[in-house]
């Protein structure tokens, strides 16, 4: 049983505009620490998976970003999308590599953009899944929940899988009964209340030849595209092919075309310090505030405030004043400031320079 990382390194990342930019979205930001986020990621695999194993899944427009951030990864491994397709066509390309290479092959499918306080026992439960997915099941890993969030999809868990006996201090898998939407605040505290519910991290382990049987069943016109890219696949007409045939795939994501509608989904319910850092605000889950609850970076001060994110890349200080709970951020070009619980809303801002022409800035 050999585990194939693929890294999703896709997406534009507008939540975290103005640092964020089109030719640099939120994975190449050091948003939890000194290096970049998809860094982090990779990183975090050995010894479960090293580099020639691991693969990247990235646009054109981030290629080179790529290997250079990750020298280590062979050329192959970084699987360059001619434009972006979303999640479901991503993953089957990933699958068709990886079943090519090994017929056995388990995917573990990772956001290149989250954050992971407890990099051991991630790897712990990716080898649980790995375990669960040799038997036929797509492997979802489901974080339990701390607190009534309503930012994150749910997982309803439903009764375990009888996968051989249960090892003390293992993660055990549940089928999924059902993937439940963001909910509102109140459905979120029921959920949380219940113990019934995980968030939906996003993290997915299976056989190749198990997803690409599910994409058949599922979505036929994605899984007739597939097939054609497989039979060109390690032939001289492969890139053609592929710059053809690409972006004719639908674009959907994984969860919606397949895992949703599949009967075959299990999860494990795991805590390893997940955060997918989806806004500003996330932040102090990822950095270590202040006394006051503050968290800074870069040439910035908060007087008299708390519970602020104040970050400063523009070359001059940024000082914050009797604010609370405020998102302060000076790119040098750009500058943001919204309150905290709007740090969601900020591809707002994105939209508005959109319509204003304000190219230089994206």
């Amino acid at each position: 049983m050999k585990i194939y990382p693929v890294v999703m390194a896709g997406g534009s990342g507008t939540r975290f505009w103005p640092l964020s930019r089109r030719a640099r979205p939120k994975q190449f930001l050091p948003l939890a620490g000194d290096a970049p986020l998809l860094v982090d990621t990779v990183r975090r695999l050995p010894p479960l998976a090293g580099p020639g194993a691991t693969y990247v899944v990235c646009g054109k427009a981030h290629a080179s970003a790529v290997r250079t951030l990750l020298p280590r990864l062979p050329a192959g491994n970084v699987l360059v999308e001619p434009v972006a397709r979303n999640t479901a066509p991503c993953v089957g390309l990933a699958a068709l590599h990886v079943l090519r290479r090994d017929p056995e092959g388990i995917l573990a499918m990772l956001p290149a953009d989250h954050h992971i306080g407890r990099p051991a026992a991630l790897r712990v439960a990716l080898k649980a899944a790995a375990a669960v997915a040799r038997g036929g099941a797509l492997v979802t890993l489901g974080v339990v929940p701390t607190r009534p969030e309503t930012g994150y999809g749910y997982l309803k868990v439903g009764g375990e899988l009888a996968a051989g006996p249960r090892r003390r201090g293992h993660p055990w898998a549940h089928w999924v009964e059902r993937f439940v939407e963001k909910p509102d605040r109140t459905r979120a505290t029921r959920y949380l209340k219940s113990g019934a519910y995980l968030w939906n991290s996003g993290i997915f382990v299976f056989r190749a030849d198990v997803i690409l049987g599910e994409v058949r069943r599922a979505m036929p016109l994605l899984s007739e595209k597939l097939e054609a890219l497989g039979a060109a696949l390690g032939t001289p007409r492969y890139p053609r092919v592929f710059a053809r045939v690409f972006p004719e795939c639908p674009s959907i994501s994984i969860d919606h075309g397949v895992m949703e509608k599949s009967d075959r989904i299990a999860v494990i319910p795991c805590d390893f310090g997940w955060s997918d850092v989806g806004s500003f605000a996330a932040l102090p889950e990822v950095r270590a505030p202040d006394g006051s609850g503050n968290v800074i970076s870069g040439d910035a001060f908060v007087l008299e405030g708390r519970g602020n994110v104040v970050v400063s890349q523009g070359g001059r200080p940024l000082v914050v004043l009797g604010l609370d709970e405020v998102v302060a951020v000076d790119a040098g070009d750009a500058v943001l400031v919204c309150g905290k619980e709007r740090a969601q809303e900020v591809r707002k801002a994105v939209d508005a320079m959109q319509r204003l022409g304000r190219e230089e800035v994206l």
